[in-house]
């Protein structure tokens, strides 16, 4: 059964059809939030993501939309605050990779990840935010990476973005914060989602040794940060990125 901690709050999480973005809008629901589950192609994935929610006697919407597009994410948004009438967390989570080397790098695997994973992101801020000021509250959580923070090879694409995303968060912490709202980033280390599980055991184990924790984080942990920076008690914090990673950069 839902908790009360988010009671009377809507969510909108974007990329929530499965991994972080799935664990988070069930865990936001779990504490009372309604939430948007938006998604772009998977949408038998995103629909058993609202169902379970449903199912655990939350309240959850599918959105269809491709948020790095201006009309998709405004509409997105629009659809959250038409349905429920006020809109309060919003979770920049959609992203992709097109991994490679710089020199064989082509000019659509940079502007794919760059479109998705920040311009995304500044576009669903955009619209989310006037709602926000005038209620004089809200909260922004954008998930970055350790990427965004380190670097790491083959991954220029993907690192620019995610390092983009903190220095946006940074920003928009700074303009929003006389009226109560907190934008804060997240910086998740390799969490054990579809993409590590695929990888090699050699190369498992590689990674596992620069963790200093010994192992992979979870969705959960994650999803955890996003509730605690929802609550009454991550008020007075903003600007922040919190890394994720079993103390990999520490």
């Amino acid at each position: 059964m839902p908790d009360s901690s988010l009671d009377g709050s809507v969510a909108l999480v974007t990329g929530a059809s499965r991994g972080i973005g799935a664990v988070v809008a069930a865990r936001l629901a779990k504490a009372g939030a309604k939430v948007g589950v938006n998604y772009l192609s998977s949408r038998d994935a995103a629909a058993e993501v609202v169902d379970s929610i449903k199912r655990r006697g939350g309240e959850a919407m599918l959105l269809e939309g491709n948020v790095s597009e201006e009309t998709a994410a405004a509409a997105v948004v629009k659809q959250v605050v038409d349905e429920w009438g006020h809109v309060n967390i919003l979770v920049n989570n959609a992203g992709i990779n097109r991994d490679r080397l710089l020199m064989r790098m082509t000019s659509d695997d940079w502007d794919q990840v760059l479109d998705v994973d920040l311009k995304g992101a500044f576009l669903c801020t955009r619209h989310v935010i006037p709602h926000l000021i005038r209620q004089h509250s809200g909260r922004i959580i954008n998930i970055s990476s350790v990427v965004g923070i380190s670097g790491n090879p083959g991954q220029a694409n993907y690192a620019a973005a995610k390092a983009g995303l903190i220095g946006f968060t940074k920003a928009v912490a700074r303009e929003v914060a006389s009226r109560n709202v907190t934008v804060n980033a997240l910086a998740p280390g390799y969490i054990a989602t579809g993409m590590v599980e695929q990888l090699s055991e050699d190369t498992r184990q590689r990674i596992l040794d620069r963790i200093p924790m010994g192992k992979f984080g979870t969705p959960e942990d994650v999803a955890e940060a996003v509730l605690f920076l929802c609550s009454q008690g991550a008020g007075y914090i903003t600007g922040q990125v919190l890394t994720i990673d079993g103390g990999m950069i520490a």
